[in-house]
């Protein structure tokens, strides 16, 4: 009885060996069955701005289910062009992270159709202590002197003003270095922008009539906050506004009449003693005198 159960028990453990076998063996045939292409990828952290070589490329097994648009069969179509983002080991390289075909490289590379890469000096506060990185978005406020019309202008006797001029700018460049890989802050004396040509005028005015400051802003706010700027009064409140009165016109004298000619005395006026008094009688007619 007891070999009888030996011999089941070992039965039923090689059928279920055969089991586990046969579908260990079906899982990685159809592993090797998946199709995959031959595509192009990073063979080492590239930084933007850089010109593709044949070192800096490797051919690996892609799914072809799979494939990223815009990818590469053949490391040789990227001989000589620019990348216009950083691109890690083992990233794909597609064509939407190529500059057109003719690019040189650097950092003219990158600035987008339409932009231009502008540079303005910066010390650790207007730098936002170093944390404005290349591929951050800056706002530029400036803070300079208002004349009476609304403008900038030189003089002492002039308001000041602090205003935002440009808004959602993207910092291109810090120094000499244009990497976006990099969180750590780096304080430097110069940030280049990338701008459109007419906010590219705007900040050329605003840091010959002021002093510039960078405004760190998130990534994903892309909001417009328009604002009147900030004066003096503005933070400490304008002087008492003292209620206007309205002069009250003074009464002026009528003019005196100029005398024509020589001054006249005024006649004495005569007393009457007596007074006469005419009676009439019928026909006849008579005077009475009485006396006052």
């Amino acid at each position: 009885m007891k070999n009888t159960r030996a011999v089941m028990m070992v039965v039923i453990s090689i059928v279920l060996g055969l089991v586990v076998s046969a579908l260990a063996v079906n899982w990685v045939s159809r592993k090797a069955a998946v199709a995959t292409n031959k595509i192009a990828v990073a063979a080492m952290d590239i930084q933007l701005g850089s010109r593709l070589t044949p070192q800096m490329l490797t051919l690996v097994d892609w799914p072809s289910g799979s494939v990223p648009a815009g990818a590469f069969d053949d490391a040789a179509k990227l001989n000589d062009r620019v990348i216009k983002v950083s691109i890690q080991r083992g990233e794909a390289i597609l064509n939407s992270r190529l500059a057109p075909v003719g690019t040189q490289g650097g950092l003219s590379a990158v600035i987008a159709e339409g932009k231009r890469a502008m540079t303005v000096r910066v010390n650790d506060v207007v730098g936002v202590a170093g944390f404005a990185l290349p591929g951050n978005y800056v706002d530029v406020m400036v803070n300079a002197q208002q004349d009476k019309a609304g403008g900038a202008a030189s003089s002492g006797n002039d308001e000041h003003i602090s205003k935002t001029v440009l808004r959602h700018v993207l910092v291109l460049a810090v120094a000499q270095e244009a990497g976006r890989d990099d969180t750590k802050p780096k304080v430097v004396n110069a940030v280049t922008l990338e701008l459109s040509l007419q906010d590219a005028e705007k900040l050329d005015l605003a840091r010959n009539v002021g002093t510039l400051s960078l405004v760190l802003r998130n990534q994903i706010d892309t909001a417009d906050h328009p604002t009147e700027g900030v004066r003096k009064a503005d933070l400490f409140g304008g002087p008492a506004v003292q209620p206007r009165l309205t002069p009250v016109a003074s009464i002026k004298p009528l003019p005196r009449m100029a005398a024509s000619g020589p001054a006249v005395a005024p006649r004495p006026i005569p007393v009457i003693k007596q007074a006469r008094v005419e009676v009439i009688r019928g026909v006849s007619r008579s005077d009475v005198e009485f006396g006052l």
